[in-house]
């Protein structure tokens, strides 16, 4: 994998086409748009995604968060080149991917949608340690992605602890 150089130049209006696939994915459909809190619009694309594979199994479940996230690694790395930027705020594939990760074997039900929904943008957020060295450290489109899928671990365990203590 090759680091993006330092120098990235957004391509101009004129040069890059108003959609593609990428961007598309990337922008989470378009999620990633939103002038405000582009982060958590882009999480929300996570509820339904989770809400049609959840009766799957673990097996098929776990297989789509890892397409989700190597598609994601592919589109965010396209996103650098056509925003000249790392990470930049329309990037909202990785809260989906974060959020898969956070919900994984939770129950399907809707207040465990926002319990996750919550926990994931808190860890998302805060980005403690390591996530805040994903972020800072890892380049290029698997850097955008993995920073976000540990916020969805810690996100994760604090579902899991919750349920254990609640019920």
């Amino acid at each position: 994998m090759t680091s993006p150089p330092d120098n990235l130049e957004p391509l101009s209006a004129a040069r890059r086409p108003p959609w593609s696939l990428a961007r598309l994915i990337y922008t989470g459909l378009g999620l990633g748009l939103a002038p405000k809190a582009p982060g958590t619009f882009g999480t929300l694309l996570g509820i339904p995604i989770f809400w049609l594979i959840e009766g799957l199994g673990w097996q098929p479940y776990l297989a789509v968060t890892l397409a989700v996230f190597f598609i994601g690694w592919w589109a965010a790395r396209r996103a650098e080149t056509d925003l000249g930027r790392h990470d930049a705020p329309q990037v909202v594939i990785d809260e989906v991917a974060g959020y898969l990760v956070t919900m994984l074997l939770a129950p399907a039900l809707p207040f465990n949608w926002l319990w996750g929904f919550a926990f994931f943008r808190l860890f998302d957020i805060v980005k403690p340690w390591p996530v805040s060295w994903a972020d800072q450290k890892l380049p290029g489109g698997l850097g955008v992605m993995v920073d976000d899928v540990l916020a969805g671990v810690y996100a994760w365990l604090a579902m899991q602890l919750s349920f254990i203590l609640i019920f």
